[in-house]
């Protein structure tokens, strides 16, 4: 079965370039980790949750448990471009409101989800929360947007991660001040108070080892 777009570009390192190659008929011997806490999920009133690439996949289900919880939900959605948006029907079908966004226009509105959530909250919604899942450049502009307003934001981090079982230190991040660990006491957290440019600038650091392992250079 031959990969979509979305996904093939979602495969950046070498290891995942493997994964990715794997038939769909076949299977994994195991997979472990991370590990974790689940998302806390109750009645927030209105809860605005916005995606970004893959991650709509992964807000997928935690929209779809906020909707469960009785709460009226907004739903915005972002690619670069149409035929890298993935899970549109699926969200549409949970949400009350579903914005689409496209860097390029060629679906949806042209934008930012970050713009989209700006109408959203000048229009006089009554947010009681804001949660975020995608490129961590997007997460951080959708905290600096919430924060004037003071609307409670939870970002999904994704550091780099390795043993995913808190044991390496790899997905280290800084929140609030203090050092926690995406695979154990994340993945969520208070998006106010994560340092996002220090989590960018952690993502890099394998950049050069990846690429030698991508072009086989030593």
């Amino acid at each position: 079965m031959p990969r979509d777009a979305a996904t093939a570009s979602s495969e950046i390192g070498g290891s995942t370039k493997k994964i990715g190659a794997v038939p769909a008929d076949s299977a994994f011997a195991g997979v472990a980790g991370p590990l974790g806490i689940p998302t806390h999920i109750k009645n927030e009133g209105t809860v605005v949750c916005v995606g970004g690439g893959v991650g709509i996949a992964c807000i997928y289900p935690i929209a779809r448990g906020y909707k469960e919880a009785g709460n009226k939900l907004i739903s915005i959605i972002g690619a670069r471009s149409k035929d890298l948006l993935i899970y549109e029907k699926e969200m549409g079908a949970i949400s009350d409101e579903l914005i689409v966004t496209t860097d390029d226009g060629s679906h949806g509105q042209k934008g930012l989800v970050t713009d989209r959530l700006k109408e959203v909250i000048a229009r006089g919604e009554k947010i009681g929360l804001v949660f975020s899942v995608g490129p961590t450049i997007m997460m951080k502009f959708v905290a600096a947007t919430t924060r004037p307003h003071n609307i409670p934001t939870w970002s999904s981090l994704n550091p780099i991660m390795v043993d995913g079982t808190g044991m390496c230190g790899g997905c280290r991040v800084s929140v609030g001040g203090a050092t926690k660990f995406a695979c154990v006491d994340g993945p969520d957290f208070d998006a106010h108070q994560v340092d996002f440019d220090e989590l960018m600038s952690r993502q890099r650091s394998y950049h050069t080892e990846e690429q030698c392992k991508l072009t086989g250079a030593q």
